[in-house]
């Protein structure tokens, strides 16, 4: 709980003293995914459709995330962040995001509830180069049995429609007892706009994911409303 309270007191800390913009929105979304894979692991089954809510004001966001699988394993989930931006010029940025991952299991209470896990998280990219570490821990204490907390690495590359990722970590990332990194990422996707009528546009997405860690290949398609 006291994690909980701490990650919500920095998410508004960051909100109050971000510098006042012109430029503030705030937008929300739908994403339908024929199925939930998140950085080459597969959560519930079925088609699971995934909310967004976000206010954005320069190079700040806060926002809120959610999965819910149509299915009886549906593998809730609803996340809370808050991130920052920097251009640093000629195609070069710089990106710092501080994730709340919750999972709603039945008769678990938000605040009084073992199901939140804190990602902090940086990224780089460079044209059409991106490279991302994150550092995942669970109620204040190891995820990974050996009392530290579990590293995410991930590079990726854009090559014309095509984005090919290599991803790989250990603990909760690769979903092993021991604290062995794996390779747990290898995705090629792409994505269109499909043109519906002469003002309107569907995005529809695309990938290919395996995930040597698990012996498993997973094939993804969703819709952006």
């Amino acid at each position: 709980m006291k994690k909980t309270l701490l990650i919500a007191a920095s998410l508004l800390l960051l909100m109050t003293f971000t510098p006042k913009v012109k430029a503030q929105e705030m937008s929300t979304g739908l994403d339908i995914y024929s199925s939930y894979v998140w950085r080459g692991i597969k959560f519930g089954t079925g088609p699971a459709f995934q909310p967004s809510v976000e206010f954005s004001a320069g190079g700040f966001a806060l926002g809120a995330w959610g999965s819910y699988c149509v299915s009886d394993n549906e593998a809730p989930e609803a996340d809370l962040y808050a991130s920052y931006g920097f251009d640093l010029g000629e195609n070069a940025s710089l990106s710092l995001t501080v994730t709340d991952y919750y999972f709603p299991a039945p008769g678990t209470e938000y605040f009084n509830g073992n199901n939140h896990y804190f990602e902090p998280m940086v990224g780089i990219g460079a044209g059409p180069f991106s490279f991302s570490a994150a550092y995942m821990f669970y109620d204040g204490a190891g995820t990974n049995g050996n009392g530290s907390g579990d590293i995410y690495l991930e590079a990726a590359v854009t090559a014309g429609p095509v984005d090919i990722t290599l991803g790989g970590g250990n603990g909760q990332y690769s979903m092993k007892n021991d604290a062995g990194f794996d390779i747990c990422n290898i995705g090629i996707s792409t994505s269109k706009e499909v043109k519906i009528t002469d003002s309107f546009s569907l995005p529809v997405s695309g990938a290919v994911i395996l995930n040597p860690s698990y012996n498993t290949l997973n094939v993804v398609v969703g819709i952006s409303l």
